[in-house]
């Protein structure tokens, strides 16, 4: 083992140590928790105390601390409609009772809709990997398929480390409609640490490393896994921008790398950090408002995966005296699959986002993914025939997923045309992106910086155009009583339908995204570039990266075409 790798896995043992220290940190006092009440608070006046499961407060009387609950036995009561007696006796219950009941059975059609939408969104993997393997070229198809297989365990492992913690261990004092309630059960109210700068600028999370005990329960752990199949959405995209040319040793690094700016950012943004403060602190519309993650998730990830293309260059064969060629995927069918399979996901990563099965707004959203879908890859067909081209499957499946990826950010918040047209938009967006990337000596095989970076970054400024004002009332703790009087309740609402400020932060939204996310991964893939190289050599490119990099050829039983140098010289 050279010295190199030495020191590296010195520094990870060193990291490991301090983030463990973390953990039993964590279980501390919180000094920046909202201080717990004696006793639950009243509903008003003389009336009984509320339950504790109200506030997710702990009691200071001496007692046990409730939360972090790590059944879930808190958060109400379990109806037991036992036939030996020893259960439930109906006629003895009391209205209260019934209402524990009732919360309880509200909080777990909640967790199980978070958690079933969240096994969807982990299959989209299987979708990733077949779209990008698909439209890369056969002798790379070992590779390419398992950057896509590894990057799910390689960035939970990091999520689960440090990324959890950064981007919602204080998510619980993020600002909030009234008679707001955590959706999952009032033991998220654990994740009640963070930096927040002036007292109103949360910054970063600080509570959650490793998962210790003093986040054991069941409602954080069923935020935990909804947000990291989120997470590692982001941490794939890249693996198709750079395919073809990533060194393994390198794509392993960045794999326990890209969960920190992914959760920084998404603290800004759905973490309660300054972002989302935007509308109360600079009374821009309801701040940054970003419903399932166009900016968070997508354009992130597109933006990384930019800095990554150009750290590492184009492929052997792309320019041909400074005039991009086309290098045709191997198996286009299978993209197309992985197409299906993703359009499938993304109903489980919209009308999932809502972390509630009783909200009955994801009718809408369902509908409003749908359509954006049609609308993308119909976009992209009608655009290249128009311009006198075919229709080209590669692009039309691009469409579709530029649609999807577009209508991700507004999905609770348009109308159903609006969403129709928000998918229009995103088809032709891809098309001319893609071009724009390949005449500009950005080598991208599969379109990944197009659909999830140019049409993420569309789908968050879509919010500030098309929000019809019907959902979102007091979101981001924004509720502005001259809205109320005109329309009946502050929903996050466009320019289109009366709210330009609305517009206005997304597009900060849309900046500070892109300098930060740029920003990070072109420093991180320059400097991962110092400890392993971050491309394969010129004959391990020519030849092929499964046998040299993964020691195993995707298709054994076939003959595959062969390169010689001369052919492939840019």
């Amino acid at each position: 083992m050279t010295r190199k790798y030495m020191m590296l896995l010195a520094g990870l043992i060193a990291c490991c140590l301090t983030f463990t220290g973390l953990v039993f940190a964590d279980a501390a006092p919180a000094a920046s928790a909202p201080p717990a009440a004696s006793a639950p608070p009243a509903a008003s006046g003389s009336a009984a105390p509320l339950p504790a499961y109200f506030s997710g407060a702990n009691d200071t009387t001496g007692k046990p601390a409730t939360w972090p609950d790590p059944t879930g036995g808190a958060a109400g009561v379990w109806a037991t409609p036992a036939g030996d007696g020893k259960g439930d006796v109906p006629s003895t219950l009391a209205p209260t009772d019934l209402y524990d009941r009732i919360a309880h059975n509200l909080f777990s059609i909640n967790m199980v809709w978070a958690l079933v939408t969240g096994f969807l969104v982990m299959f989209m993997q299987a979708g990733f990997a077949m779209v990008e393997t698909g439209m890369c070229r056969a002798k790379n198809s070992a590779h390419t398929f398992a950057m896509n297989f590894m990057i799910y365990p390689l960035g939970g492992l990091g999520f689960w480390v440090y990324g959890f913690a950064f981007g919602w261990g204080n998510w619980f004092n993020g600002p909030v409609p009234p008679g707001w309630y955590s959706s999952l059960g009032p033991g998220t109210s654990v994740l009640n640490q963070g930096i927040v700068l002036a007292g109103k600028y949360g910054v970063i999370g600080t509570k959650g490393f490793f998962l210790g005990s003093s986040v054991g329960d069941t409602a954080v752990l069923a935020l935990y896994f909804f947000m990291m199949v989120f997470m590692d959405t982001t941490a794939t995209i890249p693996t198709g921008a750079m395919a073809e040319r990533w060194a393994w040793k390198n794509f392993v690094l960045y794999g326990l790398w890209v969960a920190l700016p992914y959760c920084i950012y998404a603290n800004w943004v759905w973490g309660g950090g300054w972002l989302a403060q935007g509308g109360v602190n600079w009374h821009l519309g309801h701040g940054a408002v970003d419903f399932a993650g166009s900016g968070v998730v997508h354009a992130m990830g597109g933006v990384i995966a930019l800095a990554g293309a150009i750290v590492i260059g184009p492929r052997i064969g792309k320019y041909i005296n400074g005039k991009p060629q086309t290098i045709p995927g191997h198996h286009l069918p299978m993209a197309i699959v992985g197409c299906f399979i993703l359009a499938f996901g993304w109903f489980g990563f919209n009308p999932g986002s809502t972390l509630a099965g009783t909200d009955l707004r994801i009718a809408f959203i369902v509908v409003n993914t749908m359509l954006a879908s049609f609308g993308g890859a119909f976009g992209a067909m009608a655009f290249l025939m128009m311009r006198g081209l075919k229709p080209d499957p590669g692009m039309m499946v691009n469409g579709m997923l530029a649609g999807l990826v577009a209508i991700t950010a507004p999905c609770a918040f348009v109308d159903p045309w609006a969403a129709m047209v928000i998918g229009l938009v995103a088809g032709v967006l891809v098309v001319l992106s893609v071009a724009f990337f390949d005449n500009h000596g950005v080598d991208d095989p599969v379109g990944a910086i197009s659909v999830h970076g140019v049409n993420g970054l569309w789908g968050v400024l879509s919010v500030g155009i098309f929000a019809n004002g019907a959902y979102g009332a007091g979101w981001n703790g924004v509720v502005r009583d001259d809205y109320v009087k005109q329309y009946g309740s502050d929903g996050v609402r466009g320019i289109l339908f009366g709210d330009a400020s609305q517009l206005a932060m997304q597009a900060i939204d849309c900046v500070v995204l892109c300098i930060f996310g740029f920003a990070m991964a072109y420093v991180w893939f320059k400097i991962s570039n110092l400890i392993t190289p971050i491309r394969v050599s010129k004959e391990t490119e020519i030849a092929g990266l499964d046998i040299p990099e993964m020691g195993a050829v995707g298709y054994p039983d076939f003959v595959l075409a062969k390169e010689t140098a001369d052919k492939s010289a840019a």
